[in-house]
């Protein structure tokens, strides 16, 4: 018998039928004698109901309202669930997350979990009732509802599991795991049986939808082992999807685990900048005060005493970043400002490349066989990233799809 943690989406919560269907799962996994603590989301399209109702009263609400606005949505599914459950004989009680006493900063919105109490779920469960959870929301120190932000569902689950200590948190959502790449630009991609926590978070923080970043994040500091699955299969035991954990010795790891991409990437280059120290700061300090977010970044110093430097930003803050760098560029005596919203970026991530060289190399070869020319480049220990015109896109994927064999599976070492 395990105990079991399981996360709903919305879309699997979308309708009647569809939690009918989650409760026939739930009671399955009851039926073998595990205990089951269920966290949900709100149907799918309700939480943007809500949010376009408060935008009605007014285009840009006060957050502790919307908060207690929002947390409904949840409200309704929890109930739902456990009244399909008792209607199969399977003892069940529905929980807010005030009432379970997930306690967070007060920070609406975009709350995070300081503590959970233990105590409530875990004398529910040792009744032999299956908790029923709402995700997404949890309460301040003052007693007030916050919310975790898009997503935050998946982090509730994962904080559930790492109070409890429960031997695994299972997210169903409407695929059934993690790819190598996404299917939709390369049909060959394979879904993995495992990954690293390491691997999930580089690629959840590269462009894959599948988990929350933060929910990683959680899963890997305290090792609660994910496991990702679609609620749509007949798998009643939970053992195929995705299980992400984290390395085990003597397990031998593929090269490469998967491909990710990001299609919300901006480049910006000042030209000819006075070369002296911290310029980079004069130019990054007033685009970090604008509350802009900035990925890649490369300095060239050119023989006449200047400096070109480029740096990324999301496509949705590209207008005002331009902005304030041609601002910042005429305080500093620079050439001009270069501006392109019209790239991607592509990304190897393995843990297998800490122990192979010219992993790089290869890649770079890969694309240039292919005719596409590479704009930037970032590395790190387990990851390179490329910059490349957003024409390039699928093409460059399912060359490195391809070059790199990902469509093959590597068998495991004992």
């Amino acid at each position: 018998m395990a105990l079991i943690v399981q996360k709903y989406g919305g879309t699997s919560v979308g309708s009647v039928e569809r939690i009918e269907h989650v409760a026939d799962k739930v009671s399955a996994f009851r039926a073998k004698g595990h205990e089951v603590v269920v966290v949900v989301s709100a149907m799918s399209g309700e939480t943007n109901r809500l949010l376009a109702l408060a935008q009605e009263i007014d285009p840009q609400p006060e957050g502790r309202e919307l908060d207690v606005l929002l947390s409904t949505g949840e409200q309704v599914t929890i109930a739902l669930l456990a009244m399909a459950l008792k209607k199969r004989g399977v003892a069940a009680r529905s929980f807010t997350g005030g009432q379970v006493h997930i306690r967070t900063d007060n920070a609406h919105n975009k709350a995070r979990i300081v503590d959970i109490d233990r105590q409530r779920v875990s004398a529910v469960l040792e009744a032999g009732e299956v908790v029923v959870v709402a995700g997404f929301q949890g309460v301040d120190e003052d007693g007030n509802i916050t919310t975790l932000g898009r997503g935050g569902s998946d982090t509730t689950a994962v904080a559930l599991a790492a109070a409890l200590e429960a031997d695994e948190c299972q997210i169903y959502t409407d695929v059934d795991g993690v790819y190598t790449t996404d299917p939709r630009v390369e049909p060959k991609a394979r879904r993995l049986e495992r990954i690293t926590f390491e691997e999930m978070l580089e690629m959840a923080s590269l462009g894959s939808k599948v988990l929350q970043i933060r929910a990683v994040e959680f899963a890997g500091k305290y090792n609660v082992p994910l496991r990702v699955l679609s609620s749509f299969d007949d798998d009643m035991d939970g053992q195929t999807g995705t299980l992400i954990s984290y390395e085990e010795e003597g397990m031998e790891q593929a090269l490469i685990s998967g491909i990710a991409f990001n299609k919300d990437e901006a480049k910006l280059t000042v030209l000819g900048v006075p070369d002296h120290p911290g310029v980079a700061h004069q130019i990054l300090g007033p685009v970090g005060a604008a509350n802009i977010e900035v990925d890649m970044i490369i300095q060239n110093v050119g023989a006449d005493g200047t400096t070109d430097f480029t740096f990324t930003v999301h496509r949705n803050d590209f207008a005002r970043a331009k902005e304030v760098l041609e601002r910042v560029a005429e305080e500093l005596g620079a050439r001009e400002v270069s501006a392109d919203d019209k790239i991607v970026k592509i990304s190897l991530v393995g843990v297998g490349m800490r122990s192979h060289a010219g992993i790089a190399s290869q890649m770079f070869e890969i694309l240039a066989s292919e005719g596409i020319n590479i704009r930037m480049i970032s590395t790190s220990e387990i990851k390179v990233s490329v910059v490349v015109d957003e024409k390039y896109l699928e093409l460059g994927v399912r060359a490195l799809h391809s070059g790199f064999g990902l469509e093959q599976s590597i068998e495991l070492t004992q």
